[in-house]
């Protein structure tokens, strides 16, 4: 049985990483477009993890956590506020860094992409053990 937990585990952190990464490409892209355009490093970076929070829902809850989502009603909607939440926990954590980086000089763009391990790391605990826990039976 753990065997089995474990296998599902894996499968569903594989598809959670493959989600990220669609979300990862449309945030850095929306990233770099803002960055180059002058927009401060801080902004841009929240900005283009604004867009990813939305991929990243569209991608988690059709083929991450697909038996785990709620159908309708109260649980779908307190679900995607816990997704929301979550997202905004990574996004704290990823403008924290982008912007203390900026401030100390550093270049953003190495920043970003230790904010989008740290951040990745939080949100997948969140998403796995709070938002898409699995739901007891009625």
């Amino acid at each position: 049985m753990f065997s089995a937990i474990a296998r599902l585990t894996d499968q569903r952190l594989v598809r959670y990483v493959l989600a990220s990464v669609g979300a990862l490409a449309v945030d850095l892209g929306c990233f770099l477009t803002l960055l180059s355009l002058g927009l401060p490093a801080a902004l841009s970076s929240a900005a283009g993890y604004c867009l990813g929070i939305a991929a990243h829902w569209l991608l988690s809850s059709r083929a991450v956590f697909a038996d785990a989502v709620a159908e309708h009603g109260r649980e779908r909607t307190r679900q995607k506020a816990l997704f929301v939440g979550s997202a905004f926990a990574g996004l704290a954590l990823t403008t924290v860094i982008v912007g203390a980086a900026d401030l100390a000089g550093l270049d953003p763009r190495i920043a970003k992409v230790g904010a989008v391990a740290a951040s990745f790391a939080l949100t997948w605990a969140l998403r796995s053990r709070v938002v898409f826990a699995a739901r007891a039976p009625a």
